[in-house]
């Protein structure tokens, strides 16, 4: 099968250039006899139109195709995002691209039929099948008509089916509402997940979100509880200003919070907060802070 340019690429719909980047990367990593097997099933499944098909298809994927992690190039990834801003399958293994691409071939051109088939398979699915479903929101149609379906992922408490939609998707950050963003990411506190693959988070912030966490801080801080020092990431920005409770907080934990924490605050401080930087500046924290990752500032705190 000759893989199309990118010129090619271009002209094909959204859907159609999806599957034929999911067939490049799967045929790059797998054996002449399982590749067949895949395009034969996407072929039957976007011919026939049956949902059985794509039910059989996804629970066979891993025992054909295997779970070899995809490890895309830094080229593949940018073939990727050129799919869809923000799209990073950098953690896709070859069974997950196979199943997305078993739903992509199922999509006929009808947004509510879709809609209704992502839900029946959802409904039957095991844990690495709903995990594949999830993961690939930003290559499907009909993102409005399935916004339920993805919902329902961050009401998960199966961490891995919850951060199959919350992290390093551009889907949530671009459909969710405000009410179901903040879910999203206060269930990550409930669930122990990161915030730092979250994409969107300081666009997405929001007045509403940093109270939530504010309640919840005094909620840990009560019950002896260990703060995540994500947490300030969402509530530095708003807690200088008159109307967002916060700033004590604030200086409660730049008195005396651990390291990681006065870290988290220094690095999330908007530029017109004076009081609060001079005190950074006066405990070294701004530098530092510059020169940190989100992801480097959370593993210091779990070694």
């Amino acid at each position: 099968m000759r893989h199309p340019s990118i010129e090619e690429m271009q002209a094909l719909t959204p859907t159609a250039a999806a599957l034929s980047q999911l067939d490049i990367w799967i045929a790059a990593r797998s054996t002449p006899e399982a590749l067949l097997w895949f395009r034969l099933q996407c072929q039957k499944i976007s011919t026939a139109k049956q949902e059985c098909d794509v039910y059989r298809a996804m629970g066979m994927a891993s025992r054909k195709l295997g779970k070899l992690d995809l490890n895309l190039s830094d080229d593949e990834l940018l073939a990727a995002n050129l799919l869809r801003p923000g799209f990073d399958p950098s953690t896709w293994s070859v069974d997950i691209a196979a199943r997305v691409a078993f739903i992509l071939a199922s999509y006929a051109g009808d947004e509510a039929q879709f809609a209704s088939q992502l839900d029946s398979i959802a409904d039957s699915a095991e844990i690495n099948e709903l995990i594949a479903l999830y993961s690939g929101f930003p290559l499907y149609p009909a993102a409005i008509a399935i916004e339920h379906r993805a919902r329902e992922a961050i009401r998960s408490s199966m961490r891995p089916i919850f951060e199959a939609m919350a992290h390093r998707n551009p889907y949530p950050m671009q459909t969710f509402d405000e009410a179901a963003w903040n879910q999203m990411v206060v269930k990550c506190f409930f669930l122990d997940s990161p915030l730092w693959p979250i994409q969107g988070l300081e666009q997405r912030n929001n007045p509403a979100l940093a109270h939530i966490l504010i309640d919840l801080v005094h909620e840990r801080w009560a019950a002896g509880r260990v703060i995540s020092p994500e947490l300030w990431r969402c509530v530095t920005p708003y807690a200088t200003y008159a109307d967002i409770t916060g700033k004590s907080e604030l200086l409660r934990v730049l008195e005396q919070g651990r390291d990681a924490e006065r870290l988290a605050i220094a690095k999330s401080l908007p530029k017109h907060d004076s009081s609060l930087r001079v005190i950074c500046e006066q405990q070294q924290l701004t530098e530092r802070a510059a020169d940190i990752s989100w992801q480097q500032l959370l593993e210091q705190t779990q070694h």
